[in-house]
């Protein structure tokens, strides 16, 4: 692309400001590769990015291109959380495609380098480079190490359960802000399996990342070395002319979906997988009536959870690398059982490396098998996330089975229903919901956030407060990564779309089955159209870019992205 805007004798004034920037006459007849930043000031998984710019940067010189460096935005979600700043996480993802897509065309680049870390930042440069489907890498950032506490591991999540221990009375004050100074310690993408850690693994997977750029940390010198290998791998890939959309196929997504199983990834995973798979052609269905043998609910049934990491357990992102990172686990899911049992991966899958998948996990071994369990000794015999339907949830809604606690796997109690997150939390920190409760928390969706909130809050209050293996909760919004126990969401339809959540009143008793992947209201389907007859659209002031996604965003059941016709 790049050539094609600086030769010939009609592109002299393009080339003038080429030179305007210090470009020589031989750099300008190189290959020009847009080198997509993420770095930011305010987000501490992104304020290293610099320095992973500046190594992709050396490796693409070695390769023979030229980098120029372009940014993009990126929102820190913990910072967004428990506020309205958060409507607007999940929407920047789009913001982010575009940016890339606009860049990428304005400037007729001829390679990406994409170096995202946070949680809607790494799908939303996929989906712009699937649109562009020029040669494309991820290098991310990396996770941070944990902090240290009491002799534990802690992070993002331990500060968001603090709180609601505060205010349970089980922790003090001068506590809490010892561990508040302990809990980060420095750079990188929070230190459990949340939306960040979880994305940057499922690069390996899709074949978008070379091995390790989910699992190696922030800081270790292996992250700069492993962004000088990208920035020359990204001129292979020019050299064979190598694109997205001949790496992104449906067997990409099913070994992404097989490893987010294997893992037990952030619920958010459900979103982004089927947001970067629209842009490519392909789909990804949820469950249901379906002939499909490649959908969410069917992946989950077939895959192993191999691994329980934090929030589930104190195991962190790092112990992950330090038992053989992601590649190890794909090796496992890879190895047969038995002749007649087939592989959970599709090996044959190209990838970034320029070559098959297979070619790149078949040395890896399993370095703690503590940390990484093989398929004879699962933790469950299924994946680590769970599609649910129901007359509550006609087009389904997900659950991180793996954080959920055994004694809330089956559930049954009365709804507590508020309608937004806001007044969830007040009655959670106020002591009002009680053992076997239902809280739900509707009008959280992408319509009707607007935006789709994470609510870490409510969570962390509920298990702060020694609740989280006693309530179950369920939102037509969606949680981060860091939530742990029976918490349900992305139900779809939404509130706002006059889906059943909206028909919901106290005191309705809900079933929740996760193993047999049922969520029902013990209602009748006679009471229940009779009262969502009487439902009207709840009246919002939204303005600005909120309103615009508002109008056009699809359901979660879709990865909420926006509609292609309007």
């Amino acid at each position: 692309m790049g050539k094609s805007i600086a030769q010939g004798i009609d592109k002299a004034p393009s080339r003038s400001l080429y030179k305007a920037l210090g470009f020589t006459d031989e750099e300008i007849g190189k290959p020009i590769i847009g080198v997509v930043n993420a770095y930011s000031e305010i987000v501490p998984g992104h304020s290293h990015l610099n320095q992973i710019a500046e190594a992709v940067k050396a490796g693409v010189w070695a390769g023979g291109g030229v980098p120029v460096v372009v940014p993009s935005i990126g929102i820190c979600d913990g910072i967004a959380m428990g506020h309205s700043g958060m409507k607007y996480s999940l929407p920047s993802r789009e913001l982010i495609a575009d940016s890339v897509e606009s860049m990428t065309y304005a400037h007729a680049f001829d390679g990406l380098v994409l170096i995202p870390n946070c949680d809607k930042i790494v799908p939303g440069m996929l989906m712009g480079a699937a649109r562009c489907n020029i040669p494309s890498i991820v290098v991310s950032g990396g996770p941070m190490l944990p902090g240290r506490f009491k002799g534990k591991a802690v992070g993002f999540a331990t500060m968001s359960e603090a709180v609601g221990a505060v205010k349970a009375g089980k922790m003090g004050l001068h506590e809490l802000n010892e561990l508040e100074n302990k809990a980060c310690p420095g750079c990188g993408s929070c230190s459990g399996m949340f939306t960040a850690n979880s994305m940057n693994c499922l690069t390996e997977a899709l074949g978008m990342a070379l091995p390790g750029n989910g699992t190696i940390p922030a800081v270790y010198a292996e992250r700069l070395r492993l962004a000088k290998e990208t920035g020359k791998q990204i001129m292979a890939l020019i050299d064979k002319q190598i694109t997205p959309r001949m790496i992104l196929t449906k067997e990409a997504f099913v070994n992404a979906l097989s490893l987010d199983m294997a893992l037990g990834a952030s619920t958010n995973s459900l979103l982004h997988l089927t947001a970067i798979a629209a842009e490519v052609g392909v789909t990804l269905e949820l469950g249901g009536d379906t002939k499909d043998k490649n959908t969410v609910a069917a992946v989950s049934a077939r895959v192993p959870n191999l691994c329980r990491l934090n929030p589930a357990t104190d195991t962190t992102v790092v112990d992950l690398y330090e038992a053989g990172g992601v590649m190890a686990v794909m090796a496992e899911l890879a190895r047969p059982l038995s002749p007649n049992i087939p592989p959970l991966i599709f090996g044959g899958a190209l990838t970034v490396a320029g070559r098959k998948l297979s070619e790149l996990y078949n040395d890896c071994d399993i370095l703690d098998k503590n940390v990484i369990r093989t398929k004879d000794n699962p933790y469950s015999k299924t994946g680590g996330l769970a599609v649910l339907y129901g007359n509550l949830a006609p087009e389904g809604c997900v659950v991180k089975r793996s954080a959920v606690d055994d004694a809330m796997l089956a559930h049954k109690g009365p709804a507590r229903v508020f309608n937004s997150e806001e007044e969830a939390v007040a009655a959670i920190t106020q002591g009002q919901i009680k053992e076997r409760d239902v809280v739900v928390i509707r009008y959280e969706g992408p319509k009707g956030g607007p935006g789709m909130r994470e609510m870490l809050y409510p969570t962390s209050s509920l298990a702060g407060m020694g609740l989280a293996a006693k309530v179950a909760l369920i939102t037509d919004g969606r949680f981060s990564g860091a939530t742990r126990g029976a918490s349900i969401g992305h139900v779809c339809p939404e509130a706002a779309e006059g889906g059943p959540i909206a028909a919901l009143q106290n005191g309705d008793m809900i079933a929740i089955d996760i193993p047999k992947g049922k969520i029902d209201v013990e209602l009748s389907p006679k009471d229940l159209k009779k009262r969502l007859d009487r439902w009207r659209p709840k009246d919002d002031s939204v303005s600005g870019y909120l309103l615009r996604y508002r109008e056009t965003v699809t359901s979660a059941a879709r990865g909420a992205v926006l509609k292609k016709k309007f």
